[in-house]
């Protein structure tokens, strides 16, 4: 089980968090909880033995709030957030190439991925990516808000994430079909957004997509700017 993360959905916003335990350690990290699953992902942590240390955000998400700041609060575990997606109460602010360490000799490999938003990063465990709305199941992030670019996005995904080895299993950020994780080399063959398809080709598809504003863009910025707590805090 240990050398697998533990995937959790939220059905709202199709958000997927994520639970990282170190094999022989009761260290865990989770990446990308959302508000309303604080209980449930507790009562994971608490039934399987876990001790979180840290929370990872793969950007400042858009469709939902998170819960890094409460589980912060309860846990004591460090909120490592990508350093630009300007969210300043994290302790932790990471840049490309870093590596977080938890557990005895645990290692997570951080990717700055920007496209979806400036800031977005993927992160690297255990043969596992975990592409947050950089590289979606057949599909990726739009690339129309925060900061975002069709060009960079392209770049991230063929020249970063399609360097891993083909066999590195994709965890994604989101997930609209009913799919849980796929790998580099399906992706790099079949991906409708990216396979086979020219740079200029990509950019001209993602820009013409006029899709709607998420619903929640204008609250859960700012509060995920804020780990999800409210401003008074």
């Amino acid at each position: 089980m240990h050398n697998n993360p533990i995937q959790l959905f939220d059905a709202v916003s199709s958000t997927f968090t994520y639970i990282l335990a170190a094999p022989g350690s009761d260290a865990a990290v989770i990446i990308d909880p959302v508000d309303q699953h604080v209980e449930r992902d507790l009562a994971h942590l608490k039934r399987l033995g876990l001790r979180l240390e840290y929370i990872l955000e793969t950007h400042a998400h858009a469709d939902h709030v998170t819960s890094a700041g409460r589980l912060r609060q309860l846990t004591g575990a460090r909120a490592a957030v990508p350093s630009g997606c300007g969210i300043p109460p994290a302790e932790v602010q990471l840049q490309d190439g870093d590596i977080v360490r938890f557990g005895a000799d645990e290692t997570i490999a951080v990717i700055h991925t920007p496209g979806h938003t400036a800031g977005s990063m993927c992160y690297v465990w255990r043969g596992n990516v975990f592409t947050g709305d950089t590289l979606l199941i057949d599909g990726c992030g739009r690339t129309d808000f925060q900061g975002g670019s069709a060009a960079a996005l392209y770049d991230s995904i063929t020249h970063k994430l399609f360097a891993l080895p083909d066999a590195t299993r994709v965890w994604p950020g989101h997930d609209y079909k009913g799919q849980s994780a796929s790998t580099i080399g399906w992706e790099k063959a079949h991906n409708a957004r990216v396979s086979g398809r020219s740079r200029e080709d990509f950019v001209t598809l993602m820009n013409g997509l006029n899709l709607p504003q998420p619903k929640l863009i204008d609250i859960a910025v700012p509060a995920n700017r804020n780990l999800g707590l409210p401003h008074s805090v």
